[in-house]
């Protein structure tokens, strides 16, 4: 069992509607508009939506016809993801002010162990106020924070209270803030997971909680034990400040569907050449070529080959995603093409460590 002194203290700061919220900072006429960076009214894909938009049910993932269908007065415009890459270097660079344990998920959230700080702050519930404030005056974008004993809970704090708001779950008030959780809100459980876990009569933590790790297991495979140990608010998985990069992809969205093997060969050809930059960027390698196929319904079809040396070039990519290409016959035409590579030559550690032991958690110091 832990101690106090033992557990970790750990935020998890997410901006909120980052890249609309740049958007809307940088061209005022935006500002209180709904808007989609993303897309179009007649192609793309919603890549993120400001609170405005929102409202109306727009959010990342959906189609730009279906976002402009439920938001006709949607405004769309296109990504600037070098200046999102700006903003978050910003950002990150107040969280190293506090810490060096901080772990990017992706340019607008990131975990932070402050357990033990550089402001010599007992109180973690502070230091996320503190840097929400120094983000708004400083960047001009506000974020919201979960605060708890591990990564899992507070990455769930940090959604609780958004947006421009935070939340703290102490030591003694886990098991309570889990146990009265829809499970659909479970970093983790996915709308089909949460769905088989409503037809099992799993509908809130506690459901998920009276459940034995043998019929958990039965019912979810290896995520079974997963899923008996968060609820239980046990997640060692600490705060990594390298995190391991597991693929680097690009793919395209085309103005029209393509039905040409032969003219698809031509863009596989551009992302191709965007994909060894990023590669080149990055200084890494990897053997596993995937192709990525998405139709015109939004079926999606993956083809995947391994070579047996690692590679970076853009002429060996292009020539391996074209055999891929040819590898079966299109099953309709085709709204996008990426390419992603896998199998890399970094070794840092693995990104996801299972928890191993159990913590109890009822106990009360400064958070």
């Amino acid at each position: 069992m832990l101690t106090p002194n033992h557990l970790r203290k750990i935020i998890h700061i997410d901006m909120d509607a980052f890249y609309a919220s740049v958007e809307q900072m940088d061209q005022p006429d935006l500002r209180g508009k709904p808007l989609a960076v993303g897309g179009s009214e007649i192609r793309g894909v919603v890549s993120a939506a400001s609170y405005e938009a929102r409202k109306y049910g727009v959010r990342s993932a959906i189609s730009g016809i279906q976002a402009k269908r439920m938001c006709p007065d949607l405004i769309f415009v296109p990504p600037r993801f070098d200046r999102y890459k700006e903003i978050s270097k910003q950002i990150r660079k107040i969280f190293l002010e506090y810490t060096d344990l901080v772990e990017p998920l992706s340019l607008d959230e990131a975990y932070l162990d402050v357990t033990e700080n550089k402001k010599g702050n007992p109180s973690a519930t502070l230091i996320a106020q503190e840097i929400r404030q120094r983000i708004f005056e400083e960047v001009g974008l506000t974020a919201s924070a979960g605060i708890s004993v591990n990564k899992f809970v507070a990455k769930i704090a940090s959604d609780y209270n958004k947006p421009n708001g935070q939340k703290t779950v102490h030591p003694d008030e886990v098991a309570s803030f889990l146990e009265k959780l829809d499970v659909k809100k479970f970093y983790g459980i996915g709308k089909v997971t949460a769905e088989k876990m409503y037809q099992l009569g799993i509908f809130t933590g506690i459901d998920l909680k009276q459940k034995s790790l043998d019929y958990l297991e039965k019912h979810f495979g290896n995520s079974g034990g997963h899923y008996f140990q968060i609820v239980r608010g046990i997640h060692e998985s600490p705060v990594k400040p390298n995190r391991k990069i597991k693929s680097v992809g690009a793919e395209r969205t085309f103005n029209e569907n393509l039905s040409s093997e032969i003219y698809l060969e031509e863009r596989l050809l551009n992302i191709a050449v965007e994909l060894e930059k990023r590669l080149k960027k990055s200084k890494i390698a990897g053997k596993t070529i995937t192709l990525k196929i998405k139709y015109s319904d939004f079926t999606v079809q993956t083809r995947s080959k391994t070579m047996p040396y690692f590679i970076t070039d853009k002429a060996i990519i292009a020539d391996v995603a074209k055999d891929l290409l040819y590898q079966e016959r299109l099953r309709n035409s085709v709204r996008l093409l990426g390419i992603s590579i896998h199998n890399l030559n970094n070794d840092e550690p693995s990104e996801i460590e299972l928890p191993q032991k159990s913590v109890s958690v009822q106990l009360r110091f400064q958070f």
